[in-house]
């Protein structure tokens, strides 16, 4: 475990410190069977705790004696923290509460006054907090941190008025990058529906409208243009069939087996192939359907049905019968358009609307070979897909964008709170009491009074008049 941090290592007028000093009630929750019908106090839980908020309408009850009750009650400036688990080491603030105790789950600890339970509560969410909680927890399948350890963690503490300003900045500038994360959260929603409207559009005319000889006007409702012809995606394929329906005998190695979990997004993600067949194995099965560059591919099952894409390597391979397989007819649908169809949000609505099955929805190749595809003269179909690719590349090239902000405003929580902590976010109070002209009162001297006061509070109480006149009277009375 690190040491404590020497003054020497912080800002003029910080102290070095450990958690427990600096805390008291370091203990372990109430162990108790969590019930919605229970008339008593809400029970905390670890699950209770999501994105860093509780909501207390939904936390159960518990049944426990009022002499539990007085041990174990939660109030405000109380940080719990997840002792095992997936989670272990989050903490969370109680700023309010009703009346309620925690799990056997948490550590409950209550900073010892005058300190500011916000600024506890910042450490608890530094890198350097983390840090020393991977280094210090202990278990590998189920990670865990006893409130010995939390307690022995070390830390850096400021004056405390130091520690308001702190926790004031911190909050103002955690209240901005908070809200550059609500606003990037929305907008893969956007980034979906501008990518179906774009289907939508391509499949309906209305994105090859102005580039049409034929049809200058505008369409009304979901009228077709007069040159396009509505027809079943048996009429436009070679073949529509599925993948083999036997498990094949697989190989360490050789031709990848595609399973319906390997297409994720529309693409098949090759790094998630875990199954391979012998080169023979794959001769033997590619009388049934052998994929090649141009044929499209179409999940037909499961949560993740009514994915289509077109096959764009010439890569051998062969899949599992819940994957179907289309040979396009080159003279009457191209392949880019046939994909952009299949994709479209009414194909994907008649594809639910005959899904068999609630559990695991399939669309059977009969229904698939039934489903009805618009289909513009093939001139125009290849505009339709030059069209739809510069306008998806767009949506990806923004979707790589937004992943990079997102990634900066995470940094960003982190960078902020790593210079609270290293005295670099305001000034610090040594700096100010200068300019100022005035002293002021180290965090040195703080955990002094800290200290003082935590030892007054263990003395043992003085023995009460009645008990100090029976020690006298016993002790006269012996020989």
């Amino acid at each position: 475990m690190s040491d404590v941090p020497a003054d020497a290592d912080m800002p003029e007028g910080w102290a070095g410190t450990t958690v427990g000093e600096v805390s008291t009630q370091i203990q372990y929750g109430y162990t108790a069977s969590a019930s919605s019908e229970v008339d008593g106090p809400k029970f905390l839980r670890i699950t209770d705790i999501q994105d860093g908020l509780v909501d207390w309408k939904t936390v159960p009850s518990c049944k426990i004696t009022s002499d539990d009750i007085a041990k174990f009650a939660l109030a405000t400036g109380d940080i719990v923290f997840a002792r095992t688990g997936a989670t272990t080491g989050k903490s969370y603030l109680i700023r309010s509460c009703p009346a309620a105790v925690f799990a056997s789950y948490l550590i409950r600890l209550r900073p010892r006054p005058p300190l500011d339970p916000r600024f506890l509560s910042l450490f608890f969410q530094t890198p350097d907090y983390w840090q020393l909680i991977s280094e210090n927890v202990s278990g590998n399948a189920q990670p865990n941190c006893n409130a010995s350890k939390l307690a022995a963690l070390p830390m850096p503490l400021p004056p405390l008025a130091e520690q308001k300003r702190i926790v004031a900045k911190v909050e103002k500038l955690l209240a901005r990058v908070n809200a550059a994360r609500q606003r990037l959260a929305k907008v893969p929603a956007l980034l979906k529906r501008f990518r179906q409207s774009v289907l939508a559009a391509a499949c309906s005319g209305k994105l090859t409208e102005g580039w049409r000889a034929k049809s200058r006007t505008p369409l009304e409702h979901d009228e077709l243009p007069t040159s396009w012809t509505e027809q079943r995606l048996a009429d436009v394929s070679l073949r529509v069939t599925d993948g083999t329906h036997l498990p094949p005998a697989l190989a360490p190695d050789g031709v990848p087996f595609i399973l319906i979990g390997n297409i994720v997004n529309k693409r098949i993600e090759w790094d998630l192939i875990r199954k391979w067949v012998t080169r023979e194995t794959y001769e033997k099965l590619t009388a049934r359907c052998k994929p090649e560059m141009g044929d499209v591919l179409y999940t037909a099952v499961g949560a993740t049905f009514g994915q289509a894409l077109a096959v764009e390597t010439d890569r051998p391979f062969i899949f599992q019968r819940h994957i179907a397989h289309i040979k396009p007819n080159y003279a009457k649908v191209a392949t880019g358009f046939l994909v952009g169809a299949l994709n479209s949000p009414a194909i994907f609505a008649h594809a639910q609307d005959v899904a068999k099955g609630a559990a695991q929805p399939t669309v059977t190749l009969t229904d698939l070979k039934e489903f009805v595809i618009p289909i513009p003269p093939l001139a125009e179909q290849h505009e339709i897909v030059r069209r739809v690719e510069a306008l998806l590349a767009r949506a990806d090239r923004i979707e790589k964008l937004l992943a990079t902000a997102t990634r900066r405003v995470e940094t960003l929580t982190q960078t902020i709170l790593a210079q609270a902590f290293r005295g670099e976010l305001v000034p610090t109070e040594a700096e100010l009491a200068r300019q100022e002209g005035r002293d002021y009162e180290p965090a040195s001297a703080l955990l002094d009074r800290i200290r003082s006061e935590n030892v007054l509070n263990r003395q043992p109480a003085s023995p009460s008049p009645t008990r100090r006149a029976k020690a006298v009277k016993q002790k006269a009375d012996e020989p």
